[in-house]
C-alpha cells in the first residue's frame, strides 16, 4: 500500500525524523489556513500523487512552459496562484505514463535552506536477504540518471537484522554520504530512527529523496515515499485510513476484494492464470508471439467458482482487452472449478472478444466437458504454446 508524501512524513516524524512544517490541501479553501500556520516567507507547493518525477512533470491543462508539480513560492499570493493551477489538474510524469494522474491533494511546506541534496532509501535486498540502505551523495530529481550513468556513486549497505543499525552501519552511511560536523553527529539518531520505522511498520520501501543538509549543517527529510507490505496490513489497521483509493486502479481494488493478485498493464490480451510463475510465463509467451498482456492475474491455488467469476468480470471490464487467455495447470487448483467459473462469468457478462482456454492437470477431463457442453464460444488449446499462438492470431490476425 502506497501513501502520500505528507502522510509518509507524519509517520516518520512519529519515529523522530526531522521534517519541515507543512499543511495538506484537500480543497482550495484550505490555503489561507495553511498560510496562517506556516512561517514563510518561502513556501513549497507540492502535488500529492502516487508517482515520482513530480518536479519535472507537466500539467496537461497548462502550457508546456508552465512550472511542474513541485513549486517554490515566495509570497502568499504566489502560493494561491500555484494552488489554483495545480489542484484538480492532471500531472504527467515519467512514472504516471501519458495519461497522467489528477492532483486531488497538495502539500504546502515551509521552505528550507538547502546546502546539499542526498539520496537515501531502505528496502529489502533480495540478493542478500537483508534490509539495506541505499545511499548516494547525488540526491534530487536526477537520481535515475545517476543510477544509470554513474552507478559507482550509489552505495548499498546491508543491515544484519539481529544486530540492527550498529556503529559500523552508521560509519558506512556517514562515509557514503560524506557527512561532517553537525550532520555527522545527527546521523546516528536519524538512520537508526528510519530503520526502526521501516521494520516496525512493515514497510516494503522507504525513500527519502532528497535527504538534505541545511545551511546550518543539520539533516532534514525533505521528501518521503513509503510503501507498506500488503501482507502485513493486518498488523497495522491504523494505517488503513491513509489509503487513497483515487490513486489506485479500480480493477485492482475490485480484485483485492476477492483476494486476487491483479496488476493492470497496457496490452490487449487479458490473462487469467493460477500461480505467479505460470502467470509470468504466460505474459512472456504472449509477448514472444507479438502481442502484449493486458494484466497479471493469479487466481491462486484455492480459487472458488465465485473468485474465478469475479476475475473474469474484471478482465472483461477492461476496455483495452481484445482477447482473453485462460491458462490453468491444475495441481491444487481444479480445472472443473475454473471451467465452471468461466462459463458462469461468460453467461453473466457476455463475451464480445475471443476466448482461448488451456486446461491441464487435476479434473482436466471434467473441466473440458463442462466447457464443451456449454454454449460458450471458446477455443480450446492443447498446450501453452498453442494457446498463445491462437489468442494472438485471434486478436491481431
Amino acid at each position: 500500500m502506497n501513501i502520500h508524501e505528507y502522510q509518509a512524513k507524519q509517520v516518520l516524524a512519529q519515529f523522530g525524523a526531522p521534517i519541515s512544517a507543512g499543511v495538506p490541501i484537500l480543497e482550495a479553501g484550505d490555503v489561507d489556513k495553511a498560510l496562517n500556520e506556516l512561517p514563510g516567507p518561502v513556501y513549497v507547493v507540492k502535488s500529492q500523487i502516487h508517482a515520482g518525477g513530480r518536479g519535472k512533470g507537466k500539467f496537461k491543462e497548462l502550457p508546456d512552459d508552465a512550472k511542474g508539480g513541485v513549486r517554490v513560492s515566495f509570497s502568499p499570493e504566489e502560493v494561491r496562484e500555484n494552488v489554483a493551477e495545480m489542484l484538480g489538474n492532471t500531472l504527467v510524469t515519467k512514472q504516471t505514463g501519458p495519461e497522467g494522474k489528477q492532483v486531488n491533494r497538495l502539500y504546502i511546506e515551509d521552505g528550507a535552506d538547502i546546502a546539499r541534496e542526498l539520496y537515501c532509501s531502505i528496502l529489502v535486498n533480495r540478493e542478500t536477504g537483508k534490509v539495506s540502505f541505499v545511499a548516494s551523495t547525488e540526491g534530487g530529481m536526477d537520481i535515475e540518471a545517476v543510477a544509470e550513468d554513474t552507478p559507482d556513486k550509489i552505495h548499498t549497505i546491508d543491515v544484519d537484522h539481529s544486530a540492527g543499525v550498529t556503529g559500523g552501519t552508521i560509519a558506512d552511511l556517514v562515509a557514503a554520504f560524506e557527512l561532517t560536523g553537525t550532520a555527522k553527529e545527527e546521523a546516528k539518531d536519524l538512520f537508526s530512527n528510519l530503520y526502526r520505522a521501516f521494520v516496525q511498520t512493515d514497510m516494503s520501501l522507504l525513500e527519502v529523496n532528497p535527504l538534505v543538509v541545511l545551511g546550518n549543517g543539520s539533516l532534514k527529510v525533505l521528501d518521503a515515499k513509503v510503501s507498506f507490505d500488503g501482507n502485513a496490513e493486518f498488523r497495522h489497521p491504523k494505517y488503513e485510513e491513509l489509503r487513497d483509493l483515487t490513486e489506485e486502479d479500480a480493477k485492482e481494488i475490485e480484485a483485492s476484494k476477492y483476494d486476487l493478485s491483479y496488476v493492470a498493464l497496457d496490452g490487449e490480451i487479458g490473462c487469467m492464470v493460477n500461480g505467479a510463475g505460470l502467470a509470468m510465463a504466460t505474459m512472456d509467451i504472449i509477448k514472444l508471439y507479438g502481442a502484449e498482456p493486458a494484466n497479471f492475474l493469479d487466481v491462486g491455488g484455492g480459487a472458488t467458482t465465485e473468485k474465478v467469476t469475479a476475475a473474469f468480470k474484471i478482465i472483461t471490464g477492461d476496455p483495452k482487452v481484445k482477447g482473453i487467455l485462460v491458462n490453468i495447470f491444475g495441481g491444487i487448483m481444479r480445472c472443473d472449478v475454473i471451467a465452471e467459473g468461466v462459463v458462469t462469468a461468460v453467461k453473466d457478462v457476455g463475451l464480445k472478444v475471443p476466448l482461448v482456454v488451456r486446461l491441464e492437470g487435476t479434473k482436466v477431463e471434467e473441466g473440458k466437458r463442462i466447457i464443451n457442453e456449454s454454449d460458450v464460444d471458446v477455443t480450446a488449446a492443447d498446450d501453452l504454446d498453442d494457446a498463445a499462438q491462437k489468442i494472438v492470431k485471434a486478436v491481431r490476425g
